[in-house]
C-alpha cells in the first residue's frame, strides 16, 4: 500500500502534518475528513530503499513514548475510543519505526486484545511498569489518568538520567582526551627530543630516562597495549555479566567516595518515584515491588527490595525491611513508616522522590565542582610532568655551558 504525506489544518486552524498508508488519495482525504482536518498538501512518499533493513531504521526514543502517552491521555480524556486514538496517533507519528509499532497496536486492539496485552508485545519500548500501569488503568476505568501519570513519571525519569549522564560525561571526555594527548606526545614528540639528546654525550636525568623508555614501549608495543585494553574491557564485561561479578561490582560502586553517594540518591529517588506512581495507579504493592526490583539497576538495591517484598508477603510493613537492608537512609524509612501508618504511602513516596530529586541535583553539582579542579590538576600534572622531563637535559646542558 502506498504511503501519502499530508499537511492540513484542524478545527482550531493549527497546522498538522502526518503520513498514512492508504489505497489512494481519495481514501486519505476521507480519513482526514473523519478526524476533522482540512488538507492543504498531499503527496505520495517516495519509496525508502532501506525500509526493510532493521538496524538502519530510527529507534523509538524515550521522548517518543512520553509524547505518545501525553497525547493518548488527552484524547482518552476527550472521550475518544482507544482505536480512534491509536489511528490519530498513527497518522501524526513521524518516526517510521514507532509508526509501524502503533499500527500493530491498533490491529491488536481491533483483534480483541486489551491495550495492556498489545503493549506487552513490545517489551523494549514499553517495560513491565508501563504495561502493568496501563492494565490497572483499563481495569479501573482511569486510563487517561494513568497515561498522564506515566508521561509525568517518564519525564522525571528522563531528567534524572540526563543529570547523571551529564555528570559522568565531562570526566570521561577529559580522561579520553588526556590519554590521546599523552599517546601523541609519547609516539610523535618524544622521539624528536630523543634524537636531539643522543648528541649530548651525557647521561640523561632519571625523569627523562623514564619518559624515553615509556615512549619506546608505547611505540614498539602499542598494538599489544591496545589488544590488552580490549581484553581487559571484554573480561570486565564478562565478569560483570555473571551474577557474582554483578553483585560485587554494584556493591563496590555504592561504596565509592563521591560517585557512590550519587548512585544511592538516584536509586532512592527512582525507587520512591516508581513505587509512588504505581501504588497511586492501583497496582498491588507486591507487583509494584517486583517491577521496581527488576528495574533498580543495581544488584545490591535489587536484593534489598526483594527482601522488602518477602517481608511484606509475611505480614511485615515496608519500612522495617528497608531499614534492615542498610541501603536506604533512615529518614526515608521513617517517612515511609509514617506514610504506612496514615494510609498515605503513595503520596509520602512522591514527597520523598521530590526531595531526593533535589538532592540528586545538588549531588551532581557537587560532583562536577569536585571533579573539575581534580581533572585540571591531573591533566596539568601529567602533561606538565612530561614537558618538564623532556626539558631537564636542556636545562642541564645550559647550566653546564654557563658554568664553563
Amino acid at each position: 500500500m502506498p504511503v501519502y504525506l499530508w499537511e492540513g489544518k484542524n478545527r482550531k486552524g493549527e497546522i498538522q502534518k502526518g503520513s498514512l498508508d492508504v489505497v489512494n488519495e481519495e481514501a486519505l482525504r476521507g480519513h482526514l475528513q473523519r478526524i476533522r482536518i482540512t488538507p492543504t498538501k498531499i503527496k505520495k512518499k517516495p519509496k525508502d530503499l532501506f525500509e526493510n533493513v532493521e538496524f538502519l531504521q530510527p529507534k523509538v526514543k524515550e521522548k517518543d513514548i512520553i509524547v505518545f502517552s501525553r497525547q493518548f491521555s488527552t484524547m482518552i480524556d476527550a472521550g475518544l475510543p482507544i482505536i480512534q486514538c491509536l489511528d490519530i496517533l498513527y497518522t501524526q507519528q513521524e518516526n517510521i519505526t514507532f509508526k509501524k509499532l502503533i499500527k500493530t497496536l491498533k490491529e491488536s486492539v481491533e483483534g480483541g486484545n486489551t491495550l495492556a496485552e498489545s503493549l506487552k508485545k513490545f517489551p523494549k519500548q514499553f517495560d513491565s511498569l508501563f504495561v502493568n500501569m496501563v492494565a490497572a488503568g483499563e481495569a479501573g476505568g482511569i486510563l487517561d489518568v494513568i497515561l498522564r501519570r506515566l508521561s509525568a513519571y517518564l519525564e522525571k525519569s528522563a531528567k534524572l538520567k540526563s543529570q547523571v549522564k551529564g555528570a559522568m560525561t565531562y570526566p570521561a571526555i577529559t580522561l579520553a582526551i588526556a590519554v590521546l594527548v599523552v599517546i601523541v606526545i609519547l609516539v610523535f614528540v618524544i622521539p624528536v627530543f630523543q634524537d636531539m639528546f643522543s648528541s649530548f654525550g651525557k647521561e640523561l636525568p632519571l625523569p627523562t630516562q623514564i619518559v624515553v623508555k615509556m615512549s619506546d614501549l608505547v611505540k614498539s608495543k602499542i598494538h599489544y597495549l591496545i589488544v590488552a585494553a580490549v581484553i581487559f574491557f571484554l573480561a570486565y564485561k564478562k565478569f560483570y555479566s555473571t551474577p557474582k561479578g554483578n553483585e560485587m561490582m554494584d556493591a563496590l560502586f555504592l561504596k565509592l567516595p563521591i560517585v557512590g553517594i550519587l548512585i544511592r540518591k538516584v536509586a532512592v529517588s527512582k525507587f520512591t518515584r516508581t513505587m509512588g506512581t504505581m501504588l497511586a495507579s492501583g497496582v498491588s504493592i507486591l507487583d509494584a515491588l517486583d517491577i521496581v526490583a527488576k528495574t533498580a539497576g543495581n544488584k545490591t538495591i535489587e536484593k534489598a527490595i526483594y527482601r522488602v517484598r518477602s517481608g511484606i508477603s509475611e505480614g511485615r510493613t515496608m519500612a522495617d525491611p528497608l531499614s534492615e537492608s542498610g541501603v536506604f537512609p533512615s529518614m526515608v524509612c521513617s517517612m515511609i513508616a509514617v506514610g504506612e501508618s496514615t494510609g498515605a504511602i503513595d503520596s509520602m513516596l512522591e514527597k520523598i522522590a521530590d526531595f531526593y530529586e533535589d538532592e540528586v541535583d545538588a549531588a551532581v553539582e557537587n560532583l562536577t565542582s569536585a571533579i573539575e579542579p581534580l581533572m585540571m590538576v591531573f591533566l596539568g600534572g601529567l602533561i606538565g610532568g612530561l614537558v618538564i622531563a623532556m626539558y631537564l637535559p636542556v636545562f642541564q646542558m645550559a647550566g653546564a655551558v654557563s658554568g664553563h
